[in-house]
């Protein structure tokens, strides 16, 4: 609560991306609470359904959305959501999308067409995004520039590479997303 006792502004922000390429660890890494997950274990049912290549020796995948907090200040309040990777899950995306100021996506360079539809879902609805290279484990075969020219981004939309699993580079994409919001022209 502030001080003049009224809640704090809420600032939502939607962390998207394909199956398996950190949305789950980035919002784990920067939130301050103890993020809500609605992971399930793989199992047999989603053998043919979803496309496991590349994902390694992944065990759980969220199933509706990860959530958590950062106080900016006592008048503003953060709110991150993670949504689902997998197309089956994406009509979940129309539902989390609402009041979101921006977005995140996240993309592997091992498999940069899974973030096409993030993208995509973004630029069709006109909300501002950057894209979060996630270089696992210092995994980095691409320069800035391919990358750019591989997801066919505006010029405009930040582009920035590091592992989600650091908090600091958690935080400087989202103020990256904080950065390009402001540099846009304001509603009409």
């Amino acid at each position: 609560m502030t001080t003049h006792g009224t809640a704090p502004a809420a600032v939502k922000i939607l962390v998207a991306g394909g199956f398996g390429v950190g949305k789950t660890t980035l919002v784990g890494a920067v939130s301050e609470v103890t993020p809500l997950r609605t992971e399930e274990y793989l199992t047999t049912a989603s053998v043919g359904v979803d496309d496991l290549a590349g994902v390694g020796a992944k065990e759980t995948t969220t199933v509706a959305l990860d959530f958590g907090r950062i106080t900016v200040s006592d008048e503003l309040v953060v709110y991150l959501f993670g949504t689902p990777g997998q197309e089956r899950f994406w009509f979940m995306w129309n539902d989390l999308v609402h009041g979101a100021l921006g977005g995140v996506v996240i993309a592997d360079t091992r498999r940069l067409e899974t973030s096409f539809a993030s993208i995509d879902f973004f630029e069709s609805r006109a909300i501002p995004f950057v894209v979060a290279i996630n270089c696992f484990h210092g995994h980095h075969t691409r320069t800035a520039e391919e990358i750019r020219a591989a997801l066919d981004l505006d010029p405009h939309v930040p582009l920035l590479i590091g592992d989600v699993r650091q908090r600091a580079f958690g935080k400087e994409t989202l103020l990256a997303l904080v950065d390009h919001l402001m540099s846009l022209p304001a509603p009409a």
